[in-house]
């Protein structure tokens, strides 16, 4: 079954529908993005978030002690890197590690394969920020790309009525969703569970 990641969540009612929905993991971001959190923020939230549901911290380009001080305070299982970062630079921070990849083509997916990491996480390119775009990209270039399917999170434009055609082209790892569980700009609860369980159902 498919993994699912909320990211970009801000607060506690939030963060406790994704636990309750069944989300394996859930991602603060500590980047520049209109759902940043401080490292205060993030910690309170990572206290209603039970051992089994993986936390994931965003970051863009960050200073390694940066990084690090902040997965201690947050108690982060994995990092997110999607920014410029190389694969020495992620060596160094040496935390269990998820590459973000923007597809614009075949040659985007190429270079996953020049990181070491636990997941690559291939999104459409960023407007604003890096991220979050609220735009897919063409799922049909994973499909044909040589790449270990249980190292694939599938992220941009991902919604409720969308997701489970993603998994069932793809059968990706893990799917993540930030925009695609809003209304007007802030996560929504209902979203939320109908995402997950629309996931979920995907592939039976």
């Amino acid at each position: 079954m498919t993994m699912v990641k909320i990211c970009g969540l801000k607060t506690a009612e939030h963060v406790e529908a994704a636990v309750k929905a069944g989300a394996d993991f859930v991602g603060f971001v500590f980047a520049p993005s209109k759902r940043r959190v401080s490292i205060e923020e993030a910690a309170l939230l990572a206290k209603h978030i039970p051992a089994h549901i993986k936390k994931v911290g965003v970051f863009v380009n960050e200073e390694a002690d940066v990084i690090q001080t902040i997965a201690k305070a947050v108690s982060l299982d994995y990092i997110q890197y999607h920014g410029d970062e190389t694969n020495d630079f992620v060596q160094q921070v040496g935390l269990p590690a998820l590459k973000a990849f923007s597809v614009r083509n075949a040659d985007d997916i190429k270079k996953a394969a020049t990181f070491a990491v636990e997941y690559y996480l291939f999104d459409a390119p960023g407007t604003d920020f890096r991220g979050g775009s609220g735009h897919t990209f063409d799922w049909s270039l994973l499909k044909k790309a040589n790449i270990a399917q249980e190292k694939v999170i599938v992220a941009g434009g991902l919604t409720p009525s969308n997701v489970a055609d993603a998994i069932q082209l793809i059968r990706p790892a893990v799917v993540d969703v930030s925009s695609g569980v809003e209304k007007n700009g802030i996560k929504d609860a209902t979203l939320i569970q109908t995402f997950i369980r629309n996931a979920k159902g995907a592939i039976q």
